[in-house]
């Protein structure tokens, strides 16, 4: 395995998300390399493992999600996404385990009951080309409308088939149809495959084209399409007598309410977060590309297994923000804080206070620990809030007040305002060490 820690660049036109996404960022890659995919298999896990132990250690709410391999390409891959409603990213999830990107998240068929087979019936709708507009037209549930889109598929087009209510899925489309690109198709492209302007498209008649169609398409019974005419749609269509479909699979986004495809039984939960890790695994997509083989034990040429593993540490500070804040700044977890403890005396000059803060000083940083001692000449409630802003888990006061008794003040920066505790010097250094496990 080759691994580094570099600066990246994204060619961002407008960036966003402050250091979410920004132009130039901090990155840790890494690739393995198997003699079969049994290998690959077991390092994979590996390295799961390892992101897990990372998201842990960082001390996030996460969850690891099955996830579209997008570009880079690959047969399976997992998402590492902390919890935040700050995030760009969408995941679902279920009690029994099952988690996945909503782009990848399989939606399972929704069973329709079946009604009477109606004949097909042309109706006149006009200047009603969007499923809304129609629905509110005819009085019609969504669910019982055929959306048609055409799409440009490595350049031929496609027609494909979701439910009103639904919307196409073009990751797994793409993944479906095995293309480099899909897109939707300009308005001319429509009106040569369709013989009707954008709106008007539906299955029936359709032909010289391939037609995919999303699993809940063939359930509908008596459906409303668009009728390939301007200004009218067609009622009562049923899947094989009045069109068929070349492929049926499940190519929709996932919506609320959608089932679990693992227990088949609770409804998915949806959450909002932050990617900041991507493990893949790759196969032999650019080894053969690239013919990079090497010999096995019977001298016979085979090509090599990869794996590809990203983090983003740019991103694992911003999630960490995102994600452990209140009103008053930024709360550090205690594993990657820039500082452990601030030491914040309030009267530096006099002598007996600087002589104990020193002393703390000394103690706590030969044991390996990062103090920051804060001795401007600033108001006591300044300095508090800097070092609430500044998210240092523990702080220790040190006053002229405190110190007559030989004590000093002891705060955890998640306990809230009024929790201090009292302890003489010795005891908050002792306190300290085992906190820290020093």
């Amino acid at each position: 395995m080759l691994y580094q820690f570099g600066t990246k660049f994204r060619d961002e036109m407008r960036p966003r998300f402050g250091v979410l996404r920004s132009r130039e960022f901090l990155m840790k890659d890494a690739y393995s390399f198997h003699i079969d995919e049994a290998d690959l298999e077991k390092y994979y896990k590996t390295m799961f493992d390892a992101y897990t132990n990372i998201c842990i250690k960082c001390g996030f709410q996460f969850r690891a999600v099955e996830a579209a391999s997008g570009a880079i390409g690959g047969s399976f891959s997992h998402e590492f996404v902390v919890l935040t409603d700050a995030g760009e990213e969408e995941i679902t999830w279920c009690n029994c385990g099952y988690g996945a990107n909503s782009e990848k998240v399989e939606c399972l068929k929704i069973e329709q009951s079946k009604e009477e087979v109606l004949p097909a019936e042309e109706i006149l709708t006009p200047d009603t080309g969007a499923v809304e507009d129609v629905a509110k037209f005819l009085n019609l549930s969504h669910k019982k409308f055929i959306k048609t889109m055409i799409y440009i598929a490595d350049e031929k087009p496609v027609a494909v088939l979701v439910r009103g209510d639904h919307e196409i899925n073009e990751i797994k489309l793409q993944a479906l149809l095995g293309a480099d690109e899909t897109a939707l198709a300009d308005e001319q492209t429509v009106i040569s495959v369709t013989n009707a302007p954008i709106g008007f498209a539906g299955p029936a008649g359709l032909k010289n084209i391939k037609i995919i169609a999303d699993l809940s398409v063939v359930e509908l019974s008596n459906a409303l399409t668009g009728a390939n005419k301007k200004d009218y749609h067609l009622k009562n269509v049923n899947y094989k007598r009045d069109y068929n479909a070349d492929i049926v699979a499940d190519i929709r986004k996932v919506i609320r309410g959608d089932i679990c495809p693992k227990c088949k039984k609770e409804e998915l939960k949806f959450s909002r977060g932050i990617e900041i890790g991507h493990i893949f695994k790759l196969g032999a997509k650019y080894s053969k590309s690239m013919n990079a083989s090497y010999l096995d034990a019977t001298g016979k040429e085979k090509f090599i297994i990869m794996g590809c593993y990203g983090i983003g540490v740019t991103r694992i500070l911003a999630a960490i923000v995102e994600q452990s804040h209140d009103n008053d700044g930024i709360i550090w977890p205690d594993n990657i804080a820039p500082f452990e403890v601030a030491i914040v005396p309030l009267n530096y000059v006099d002598e007996k206070t600087k002589e104990t803060t020193e002393k703390i000083y000394e103690e706590l940083s030969s044991k390996g620990l990062d103090i920051l001692i804060d001795d401007r000449d600033e108001r006591a409630g300044i300095k508090f809030k800097d070092a609430d802003l500044i998210g240092i888990p523990y702080r220790i006061t040190i006053s002229e007040k405190n110190l007559a008794n030989g004590n000093v003040e002891l705060k955890a920066r998640r306990d809230a305002k009024d929790a201090v505790r009292i302890l003489k010097s010795e005891e908050v250094i002792s306190e300290l060490l085992k906190i820290f496990k020093k």
